[in-house]
């Protein structure tokens, strides 16, 4: 039997005595979001991807967005007090964060980036995201990701 694998993601929250829930899928040829939601069986609205994105200023910043929506630049900009933003390259993803595309999470990146969350959020007890490693996704408490993490809400899909 393969021994459990915990990411860096789940021995942060380990170390902040964070409650939380792993899904594993990786198991499955699920590579989008909605794909790895649909594969775990569970609520894409409460399923959020991870976005990394560059500002006019040169400032980096991360968004979360359920995985069955888009980001929209110009709400995302407004909400950061940015002029406009853009995505980050896919290539730069990993030098910048530690983590790959499709592994991306809010939590245990190189450095802490201002983070915004779609406001959906708090309409869920618990809500999901990347564990830090393709394969992996962790569940808890928005409240919780706040003791981890500080993150903003607002307005940012289309």
């Amino acid at each position: 039997m393969k021994k459990k694998e915990k990411t860096n993601v789940m021995r942060v929250l380990d170390s902040r005595k964070i409650n939380y829930i792993e899904h594993y899928y990786g198991d499955t040829d699920a590579v989008s979001g909605t794909e790895v939601i649909t594969a775990l069986g569970q609520n894409s609205e409460q399923a959020f991807k991870t976005l990394v994105t560059t500002g006019k200023s040169g400032q980096h910043y991360v968004f979360m967005v359920p995985v069955a929506k888009e980001l929209d630049l110009k709400k995302a900009a407004k909400a950061v007090g940015e002029k406009s933003i853009e995505m980050l390259k896919s290539k730069e993803l990993l030098g910048l964060t530690g983590y790959i595309h499709g592994g991306c999470s809010p939590i245990g990146m190189k450095k802490f980036f201002q983070t915004t969350i779609h406001e959906t959020a708090k309409n869920f007890e618990t809500i999901m995201f990347s564990g830090g490693k393709i394969g992996f996704q962790v569940e808890l408490s928005f409240d919780d990701l706040k003791k981890v993490i500080p993150v903003d809400v607002a307005d940012i899909c289309k």
